[in-house]
Parts: structure tokens; sequence; C-alpha cells
């Protein structure tokens, strides 16, 4: 019996677990079953998809089915059930196990729960041609990695590849699918580490972590730690953390882990007590404030940090702390996200609360009794603003800036924001040069004008551009390198010496700056004179960004 294994994953980097799961549990039950595993993407052309997958000629198709590919999919599956009317398909993932078969085409199977827990029925129903309308897998079933030697080259090659060390959650967030399971089970250490070796063994670029909390348990995530970082090679590791569960011992070992070795994403959700009580998250705001600061001073690990717009009890006064909190941490990206209500949770079920949402993935909220529907529209796109310019490398100095200077970043956002949608901003491309453009219509608003453009400009330099658009008006590069060239000594070490002064002047880029500016981006201290800064071509890696390496000159 030939069946295919089929799921749309967000973009081609990214890679299913689940698939390789459902292939090993076919295997062992129907071992005579020949399995066919595709991993196409959302964004690719749906004819040639549909084309790809009849051409297999399958006798059975499985569907792993989630809120970002659940509208592709049922396009599928629609299709697919004119073209190919009498055989199985079956839908399995988060999506599929809150869908009634009733609202599905006739001959579809829904997988509900964990495939490692399905009973022998559902493999014999399939090889007899009897599927029922609907399975439910045994709860907390044994679970392991689910990669074989011969999936690395075809199906994970140049991929994200995805590992759990445990299942589960420890929180029982009243929003997430993970708090309809209860508990967590946790994998032992010598069989971890014998499948991470054997994923190492393929040098992946990045291993992510889907453990829900992987610092749950500090010494066991301390453990982990330690062993992956004793592996040679370079792969990026990622996990899922909660910002308040760090131990001393954790904190001090992640000081000596190197640069690119180690990222991770932190659920802070809102930093209002109350919100988080409506939610059932626990959590010990002070301690995730002074961890998140602590590990952003590290500067050797990427930080993402979440927050959620939409959550009950969560006003717009309550959410602009929840941002500005969370701005003055300073992390790496920081994402404001809409909530989603998914069928299924706690939260979905909960009246009270007066959750309006979209009846189609991924279910966003739409207004909920604090926030009406003209108020969330308004803060979700100053998220998408808070998107644009501050999860880029672009802007790092002008927003430090506004951190250092204490100025409301809420209500700094709200005004960019006001600039933006003036110039229909959101319906073009977000390119750096058009982003520079709304900072300097926003800068001729601002009582620091002068000082703000600089910023911008400095920016625009180090960032790694070469020409100043003539909107960031400022002394042409070729008079500055030409007063230098006549100004500065023929030696000049560390920068250069006789024999390598030409090639310093042709290949620098230079400018002009106040000393407000220097001092500003930490180039000076006090009330320095204005000084110039050659932009090299060389790059360095600082606070968790890429950024053209700079000296500064004092005449």
């Amino acid at each position: 019996m030939q069946i295919s294994l089929i799921t749309l994953n967000a973009r081609y980097s990214h890679s299913c677990p689940a698939l390789f799961h459902v292939r090993n549990a076919l295997a062992q039950g129907l071992p005579e079953s020949c399995l066919v595993l595709h991993q196409f993407t959302i964004n690719d052309p749906y004819y040639q998809t549909l084309l790809r997958i009849t051409s297999d000629q399958p006798q059975a198709i499985c569907f792993s089915v989630y809120i970002w590919n659940s509208d592709y999919t049922m396009r599928l599956v629609g299709d697919l059930r004119r073209i190919l009317p009498e055989i199985p398909i079956i839908l399995g993932g988060p999506e599929a196990t809150f869908m009634a078969p009733a609202s599905l085409p006739a001959g579809c199977t829904v997988v509900r729960g964990e495939v490692e827990g399905l009973g022998d029925d559902f493999f014999r129903d399939l090889a007899g041609g009897t599927l029922q309308a609907e399975y439910c897998a045994a709860p907390a079933p044994p679970f392991a990695m689910p990669y074989l030697e011969s999936d690395y080259a075809p199906h994970l090659a140049n991929r994200n590849v995805y590992y759990e060390s445990s299942r589960g959650c420890p929180f029982s967030c009243s929003y997430c699918l993970s708090s309809v399971g209860q508990g967590v089970r946790y994998r032992g250490l010598p069989e971890v580490e014998q499948e991470l070796a054997r994923i190492l063994a393929h040098s992946p670029k990045i291993i992510r972590f889907v453990d829900r909390t992987f610092n749950a348990l500090p010494e066991r995530a301390l453990g982990i730690w330690r062993w992956l970082l004793a592996q040679p090679g370079e792969t990026l590791f990622h996990f899922e953390i909660a910002p308040d569960l760090f131990s001393e011992a954790m904190l001090a070992f992640l000081a000596q882990v190197p640069q690119g070795r180690f990222q991770f994403e932190i659920g802070l959700q809102s930093t209002n007590p109350a919100t988080l009580a409506a939610v059932n998250r626990k959590m010990d705001l002070a301690k995730a404030g002074e961890n998140i600061r602590r590990l952003v001073a590290l500067d050797n690990i990427h930080l993402h940090v979440d927050l959620i717009l939409g959550l009950p009890s969560e006003t717009e006064a309550t959410f602009k702390t929840s941002l500005n909190e969370a701005f003055g941490m300073a992390p790496h990206h920081l994402q404001m996200g809409l909530l989603k209500v998914l069928p299924g949770t706690a939260i979905s079920r909960a009246a009270d609360f007066g959750l309006v949402s979209s009846a189609t993935p991924p279910y966003s909220v739409l207004a909920t009794r604090w926030l009406d529907h003209a108020t969330l529209s308004r803060l979700y796109w100053l998220g998408e603003c808070l998107e644009a310019f501050y999860n880029n490398r672009f802007f790092r100095n002008t927003l430090n800036y506004i951190r250092k200077k204490g100025e409301d970043p809420f209500d700094f956002f709200t005004q960019l924001l006001a600039i933006c949608q003036a110039a229909d901003f959101f319906a073009y491309a977000k390119t750096q040069e058009l982003m520079t453009r709304m900072l300097v219509e926003l800068a001729r608003t601002r009582p620091d004008s002068e000082l703000f453009c600089e910023l911008v400009r400095f920016d625009w330099l180090v960032s790694g551009q070469r020409l100043l658009p003539p909107w960031l008006d400022a002394e042409p590069s070729k008079e500055i390198r030409d007063h230098l060239w006549r100004s500065l000594p023929e030696e000049l070490p560390p920068h250069y010496t006789r024999l390598t002064r030409n090639e310093f002047f042709k290949r620098g880029i230079f400018a002009r700056f106040s000393g407000p500016l220097l001092a500003a981006v930490g180039l000076a201290k006090g009330e320095a004179s204005g000084g110039y800064v050659c932009f090299l071509q060389e790059q360095e890696h600082v606070a968790g960004h890429q950024r053209q390496r700079h000296t500064v000159f004092f005449l």
C-alpha cells in the first residue's frame, strides 16, 4: 500500500517532526506499506503542489494540519476528493484534533492525539479499507526521536531540525494547546545525548528544541547545555525559555557560551499581573525582568521576547506598560503578536472575557471586553510599526538613544505610526531606505531634530550602506576624506601604516558628527567636541547584531 505523508511548512527552512513520527508509526503498524514524505510550503504554487501529490498515485494520503497551513490543506483535500474519490484521506495534528468529521468531505478520517498512541484497529482498518470517521489515540504514549539516518540528506538538509527532549508543559496557560494535556514527560539524559549526537553528526545549521519550557527543570537544562557545548561544530541551538526559571548556576554557565551557539525565545506575554492570572500563567515578573536584563548584558545569546496583544484584563494602559517595560529590557527581537483563540483551549470557552475572534485559522482576536475593535486595531498597527523598525539591525543606535533618554517607547512608536500611516507605509516593501525616510519625517516634529537625524545617519552608515541619500543631508564623504588625508599623519597605528595608508582611505566611508552624537553612540565621553568617523568594510558582532567596524578621529 502506497501512502503519501504530507505537510505544508510556513517556509522551506522549516521541517515537520510530526511527519516523521507518523512515518515511523505506519512503518511499524503496516510494515509492507510504501511511505512517501512530502514537505511543501504554504507559498508553493497550488496547482503544482496538487499535481505533485497525485503523480505519486497514492492509495492513502495523510496530512499534518496546523493553523498556518489549514486553509491550503483543506483546499487540497477538497480537490483530491474530486480527483481520487476512493482513497482515504487522514488528517492529524493540532488543527485537525478539533475538526468535526461531519464538516469534512466524505471519506476523510480525523486522528486525535499523538500518533504513537494509536491502537492496532487504526492500522487494521487502513489496510482493509474500512477506516472510521475518527480515531482517538491513547494519552501520554512513549515517544522517541523520529529521524532515521536516511532522512537527513533528502528531508532535513538545509532545514531547521526540530527535537523534543520533553513533551508537555508545566504551565496551564488558557490560550495554549499545551494546556489541554496534563504534565510533562521528560526523556532520560543518556537517551537525549545519544539522539542529539546522531543529529549533530550531520552538522545541521540549527537544532530547535520544541520543549515548551526547556528550563522548567534548571539542573536538567544545564546538563543538556553543558553536553551540547562540549560537542564540536557550529550548530545553533534554539530554546523556548521561561524567563523567571534561571538559576544562578545557569546564568554563570551562559556567560561562557560562545557567540552564535544559543538563542532563546522568551514568552513574557504581559507584565500585568491581572492578565497573567486571568490566563493561569504563573511568573515572577520581577525575576523575569532581572534575568532578561542580565542575559542582554552578556551579549552572547540572541534573545527574542514575545508579548501577546488581546489577552484578558489587558487594557490599552496596561499594554502600554507591558510594551514599555519589555522595550526597556532591550531584547534583540521584540514581537507583539495577536492572541489566537484556538479551538479546544480553555480561553476559547471563557464567556466572561468577551473575546471576539476570527472564525477561521489562525483565529486572531478581533475585540475583547477591555479592548474594543477600534482600539485593538490601533494597537495591532502599533505592533506592526514596532516589528518593522525594532526587529532589524538598521536602527540600533537610534532606539538605544530613545531607551537611554528615558523617552516613552509607546508614545514614540505611536508618533512614528502616524507618520507611517500618512505615507501608506504598510502598503510597500519595508526597505531600510523607506524606514529611514519615515524617521527623518518624524525628526522634524522633535525638539532634538538635529541630533535625531544624526543618529539616523550614523545608523545608515554603520549598518553597511556606503552612499548617503540626499535626504540624509551631510557633508560629502569625499570632501571629508580629502581633509583627513591632509590632516592625519602618514603613520597611524593600528589603523594604517605608510604602506597601507592609501588602502585605508580608499576603502573607508567618512562622515562628520557632532559631540552629542559621538557621546550617544559611545564613541566619546562627556562634552566632547565633534569628530570624524571612518566606517570600515569589515563587520563585527555587537549586541546580537552585525555592524560595520568603525573608528573616530578627533582633530
